[in-house]
């Protein structure tokens, strides 16, 4: 199951929708790769593209929201935390187990389901306000 780009996900703002759209393209590379049974090939290069995303992204939306001084910004950037650990565990499990089908699973599941909900609940709210003090 790939993930599609919708107006769902859109919050308003170039950069984050960019980077959005980025890391939704690399969830769905990892998805074809285990489709075409590649995975824990493509496993290694998603781990580190997410390390790396993470900080990248994270940081220039935490910048954006004390620009604009968004009143939320604490509660999010601990979301971000949480997901930072997240991703930094199933790398860490990688690193020690090596690849394989259920820690693709595991990172399918959790940067997926994180990914929509986060996108639809809070960064909309981000970035709607963002829009409006910027």
């Amino acid at each position: 199951m790939a993930y599609a780009w919708s107006a769902k996900l859109e919050t308003g703002n170039a950069t984050i929708d960019s980077q959005h759209k980025e890391l939704i393209e690399a969830i769905n590379k990892l998805l074809t790769a285990c489709a075409n049974r590649q995975g824990r090939v493509q496993i290694e290069e998603t781990g580190k593209f997410l390390l790396n995303y993470t900080k990248r992204h994270f940081g220039d939306e935490e910048v954006l929201q004390i620009r604009s001084r968004y009143p939320d910004r604490i509660n999010h950037k601990k979301y971000h935390e949480k997901f930072i650990l997240v991703v930094k565990t199933l790398v860490e499990e990688l690193d020690k187990t090596g690849p394989s089908v259920v820690l693709v699973s595991k990172i399918n599941s959790a940067i997926a389901g994180w990914l929509i909900n986060h996108i639809t609940t809070e960064d909309v709210k981000v970035a709607a306000h963002i829009k409006a003090t910027l």
